[in-house]
């Protein structure tokens, strides 16, 4: 059986948009439904929604190295799936990028 992956939070933990953490994006009622999922698959799930979370807010494009560190470390491995999405840069760091674009 694999690993549990870990909570995407990278211990900055400070709520001060609109209630979202300036490190990872999640609310505090978010941090306590991540903690309560015990299946990989909804793991990976809410990791998808976070990025995508992410990517809507802008300005998360330091958790995605903090976070791949934090799984290097604890030797865990994502699926396939979402790891092609943090190879090829599809999370909070481009489309922040695009979204800025947009609207400068």
């Amino acid at each position: 059986m694999s690993k549990k992956i870990p909570s995407p939070c990278i211990d900055v933990c400070k709520f001060r948009r609109e209630g979202h953490c300036i490190g990872c994006s999640m609310t505090k009622a978010q941090k306590k439904l991540y903690k309560s999922i015990k299946k990989q698959e909804q793991q990976e799930a809410f990791l998808l929604m976070l990025t995508c979370q992410q990517a809507q807010m802008g300005r998360y494009t330091h958790w995605e190295p903090a976070y791949l560190k934090k799984l290097k470390k604890k030797k865990v491995r994502l699926a396939e799936s979402l790891t092609q999405r943090f190879s090829a840069g599809e999370t909070a760091g481009t489309r922040q990028t695009s979204r800025e674009s947009d609207h400068g």
